[in-house]
């Protein structure tokens, strides 16, 4: 089905845009979230108006969270882990983990669903990035090392891994998954993505094509 996002929604599009979905996404999801409508001639209409008022939103949004972007961009957050030799961790440093350590870094509340990665499974420095909207996405650094090492031992070990393996003198394989979890991670059942004006984005990709 196609229709007219009447808000950003991440992955997606932007307000204004004409996207096809899939039917199921579209109606139970887009739809009912007051983010897009179906793409009919009296809708398509409205376009200009749509785009022009998103645009001022936007604006208005990205200057005031610019500070804390900029704050954002200084942090780095690090997590002693239990790892392999092949520097694997046994487990993950998921978004909730990040979520939390940057909440507390920075003093503002941030939520799963902004944090811009996958979980993380090696040891080494990692660029995350975090998203306050669709335009302002600030990086921080997450350094994952062993416990009892330092953080920068972690970075020199997954730089000297990273070059083996181009070199084609080491596979990364996959390794069994412990007992021994940094945390549980949980399966997120809620929609698959959010407006970016109410700044709560959603981490799975959403179930789209772009037309």
């Amino acid at each position: 089905m196609k229709v007219l996002l009447l808000k950003d929604v991440f992955k997606l599009g932007r307000a204004g845009d004409v996207k096809k979905v899939a039917n199921g996404y579209g109606r139970n999801y887009l739809m009912p979230q007051g983010l897009a409508v179906l793409a009919t001639e009296g809708a398509l209409k409205q376009v200009d108006r749509i785009v022009i008022e998103a645009d001022k939103q936007r604006n208005i949004l990205n200057e005031e969270l610019s500070g804390l972007a900029e704050q954002m961009a200084k942090v780095t957050l690090t997590f002693p882990v239990r790892a392999s030799e092949t520097g694997r961790l046994y487990g993950s440093v998921n978004t909730r983990m990040i979520a939390e350590d940057l909440s507390k870094e920075i003093d503002v509340e941030i939520s799963h669903r902004q944090i811009d990665a996958q979980p993380l499974r090696m040891i080494g420095k990692h660029m995350i990035g975090i998203r306050l909207t669709v335009d302002l996405v600030p990086e921080i650094s997450v350094i994952i090392f062993r416990e009892g090492e330092s953080p920068e031992a972690a970075i020199e070990e997954a730089e000297v891994l990273a070059e083996a393996a181009d070199k084609g003198e080491i596979e990364f394989e996959d390794e069994p998954v412990y007992e021994y979890e940094l945390e549980a991670e949980e399966v997120d059942t809620e929609a698959e993505a959010e407006p970016e004006e109410e700044v709560q984005p959603e981490e799975a990709d959403a179930e789209a094509e772009t037309e």
